[in-house]
């Protein structure tokens, strides 16, 4: 089928804290088997066509969690970044990466490797990676209200098309596909202008044990939905 895979994924990898505690783990190991977890998945969508994929890293909310949890999240964001830059700016299989978010609430050493690895793939398009740091879908809204503002918009002139274009991911498709592992069945304030007509997929299984199968299944019962767009 022409349009079987989606251009654009957005994943919610949940379940990582509960995995750790379900194996006697210490909290923070859950995230780090998720992490290692997520550089697959991207592997796989890119194999398998997907152009665009979004990841929800750390949400605005996350900031609430234990100072020693969102230090070791930090660090382990910032260690990926740094790890993985020179094989997402690889000629043959490079991937466009960026960070949508406050990035000014994050600590000095994860900007400096957002903007190196940002600057260092700009010109890369086989895929485009998006990382949401420090991300809100409030906020992003938000915050392109206060651009067009800023930029004098009168009423009479705001689109759609025209609003989009001051949200995080301007210039990107919207999303077709939205997974979340975990058991959880909620949209958790991520990309709320974004996935307005995004097909939904939910499974269980706890993000650190989810396989290329389960993105297939996923995949599969994308390419089975006919998509109607609010029709």
């Amino acid at each position: 089928m022409e349009n079987s895979i989606p251009q654009h994924i957005v994943l919610f990898p949940d379940g990582k804290r509960r995995w750790g505690r379900g194996r006697g783990f210490q909290l923070l190991e859950g995230h780090k088997a998720g992490y290692a977890k997520l550089v697959d998945f991207v592997n796989w969508c890119r194999n398998k066509g997907v152009r665009v994929v979004t990841v929800f890293g750390f949400s605005t909310e996350n900031w609430n969690r234990t100072k020693e949890e969102v230090s070791y999240l930090m660090k382990l964001l910032e260690m990926g970044l740094r790890t993985h830059i020179k094989d997402f700016a690889s000629k043959d299989r490079g991937a466009r990466v960026r960070v949508i978010g406050e990035r000014k609430r994050l600590p000095e050493s994860l900007q400096e490797a957002i903007h190196d690895v940002e600057e260092q793939t700009r010109n890369q398009d086989a895929m485009f990676l998006n990382l949401a740091i420090s991300y809100g879908g409030r906020w992003d809204i938000v915050q392109a209200a206060q651009k067009v503002l800023q930029d004098g918009v009168v009423p009479q002139e705001l689109t759609e098309e025209r609003f989009a274009s001051y949200l995080s991911t301007a210039g990107l498709p919207d999303p077709d596909l939205i997974i979340r592992s975990g058991g959880e069945i909620r949209f958790s304030n991520f990309l709320l202008w974004q996935a307005a007509y995004a097909e939904l997929y939910f499974l269980e299984k706890h993000w650190p044990d989810f396989q290329e199968q389960d993105l297939d299944d996923a995949l599969a019962e994308y390419a089975r939905r006919q998509r109607r767009f609010g029709g």
